[in-house]
């Protein structure tokens, strides 16, 4: 008999790649670039977990505006290009996939994160409309209040899109497999799909249609640029993360789903949130590979989603950042190493790439004491 361990652990075909297991690891935002430029450390980080059947990156800027946090990594120079390659030949050589996450962080910025050498230093942040964010983000020089966006103009949208393809083109120039497209967790997609951050009235606003359009469109672009099945898409219906709010999300996203359908993505990725019972819905409505990212669950009950057919592939996040030998923990029931919180974002290898793998359990760490 098949249990959900052996289901989770056989093999499967994302667009043009035939992965080894289907555990992804989902994208964590860790804060470790060099200014936007990606680091040794960071290919050693990355090639630590290429056992997963897939990796996907921590979100990557496709532009300088499109910034969000210090110390992201950016798709959008020739310095971040060969930074990328580093990660790219790292998790080849260790037998792994990896693709890039682009997310362009729209209203979600500030002028202070800019780095002060690029050509956008000190301007506002663009959104669909100009509404601010509710809350504070983290600048570098301490916490500070989300200002009112510049809303982007039609040829702003346009040139926004055009990045996105640039981007996905620059990361397979870095050697790295694909892109996946963040539309989701109150970013730029995600606003332009909500109610409250898009108030546009034209095209790209307004009704159902027109919210979705600029996700539709970005996934179009990029698609033509690298191929459909080198391309995923992140969603996370009716996720109220960085003040988003999304009346009739259904119907949001089920139109979004349907317009996406011909474009043959590699896959989509579901990131549960607060209304995890549309989840069958939209598995119903995509013939396509679903990864899903369960709302809070156990291991065990995220492996069950294979076996139970809710998904072809289920990604972890938390869970891969503190054991980069995840995928042989979850075959052999080893208990798992506990996060370090204190270590998330920023600073150097501690909490990084010191976690200790279940074959050698002694490292000086204090993710050491394990967790069930």
């Amino acid at each position: 008999m098949t249990t959900a361990t052996d289901a989770a652990f056989t093999p499967v075909t994302i667009g043009r790649y035939r992965a080894r297991n289907r555990i992804v690891m989902a994208p964590m935002t860790r804060n470790r670039a060099n200014d936007t430029v990606p680091t040794p450390l960071m290919a050693q980080y990355y090639g630590q977990r290429a056992s997963a059947g897939l990796i996907i990156t921590e979100g990557t800027q496709p532009s300088a505006i499109g910034q969000g946090y210090p110390a992201t990594p950016g798709l959008h120079t020739a310095e971040q290009v060969g930074g990328w390659k580093l990660v790219a030949d790292a998790v080849h050589a260790a037998g792994g996939l990896v693709f890039a996450q682009l997310m362009h962080a729209g209203r979600i910025g500030h002028p202070d994160v800019y780095p002060e050498h690029t050509e956008v230093a000190g301007a506002l942040p663009v959104g669909p409309s100009a509404v601010a964010a509710t809350g504070s983000v983290f600048t570098g020089r301490g916490m500070a209040e989300f200002p009112t966006p510049r809303a982007l103009s039609a040829d702003g949208v346009q040139d926004t899109v055009a990045e996105f393809a640039a981007a996905a083109r620059a990361a397979i120039d870095a050697g790295l497999d694909g892109v996946e497209i963040h539309a989701a967790n109150g970013y730029l997609l995600h606003q332009f799909l909500s109610t409250n951050a898009n108030r546009r009235t034209d095209t790209w606003g307004g009704d159902v249609a027109g919210r979705i359009s600029f996700t539709v469109a970005v996934a179009q672009a990029v698609a033509d640029e690298i191929g459909a099945d080198r391309v995923g898409l992140r969603i996370s219906p009716a996720n109220p993360f960085n003040d988003i709010v999304e009346d009739g999300h259904r119907e949001t996203y089920l139109a979004l789903v349907a317009a996406l359908e011909p474009l043959a993505l590699a896959y989509l990725h579901v990131a549960e949130t607060t209304d995890p019972g549309l989840t069958p819905l939209l598995r119903k409505a995509w013939s396509g590979v679903l990864v899903l990212n369960p709302a809070e669950q156990t291991a065990a009950e995220h492996l069950s989603v294979i076996q139970d057919g809710a998904a072809d592939l289920v990604s972890f996040a938390t869970k891969f950042l503190a054991n980069p030998d995840l995928v042989a923990r979850l075959r052999t029931g080893a208990p798992l190493n506990t996060p370090d919180r204190p270590t998330f974002y920023g600073g150097d290898h501690r909490g990084y790439t010191d976690y200790p793998s279940a074959d050698h359990p002694g490292a000086d760490h204090p993710s050491a004491a394990p967790v069930a």
